[in-house]
Order: structure tokens, then C-alpha cells, then sequence
């Protein structure tokens, strides 16, 4: 996914698309460990997404705990 298709996303579908990718890191983790993973890139691939997703879950997290504070 890019940046922008993550922005779209709600707070409650990042958490869900970040547990998802991270149950399949686990499975090509233990793929790799097997010896039976084709694309050992895909491994970078998914940890990357996972970053882009906290970073935006943080940003979107900030930006609703201050939005209330400036209305007060």
C-alpha cells in the first residue's frame, strides 16, 4: 500500500491491516527458518508496510487527542 492509500484508512482499519501483516511476517519468518520462503524480500516488504502504518496510526492518534484540547 502507499502512504496516501494508508492516510485514507480509519484508525480501526490501520489496527486490523497492521495485526494482519504482522501474522504474515510471522508466517514468512517461519517460512525462512524452514527453508521453504521463495521471495526473502517480501520480509522487508511487510516490515516496511507495518512502519508506514504505525507512523500514520501515531500521527492520526496525536492528531485526535489535540483536536479536543483546542476546542476547550
Amino acid at each position: 500500500m502507499k502512504i496516501k492509500e494508508i492516510k485514507e484508512l480509519s484508525i480501526e482499519e490501520l489496527g486490523t491491516r497492521k495485526r494482519e501483516l504482522r501474522q504474515e511476517s510471522f508466517h514468512l519468518r517461519l517460512q525462512q527458518q524452514s527453508g521453504q520462503l521463495e521471495k526473502p524480500s517480501q520480509i522487508r516488504a511487510i516490515r516496511r508496510e507495518v512502519a508506514r502504518i504505525e507512523t500514520v496510526l501515531t500521527q492520526k492518534t496525536k492528531a485526535a487527542a489535540a483536536t479536543p484540547e483546542k476546542k476547550a
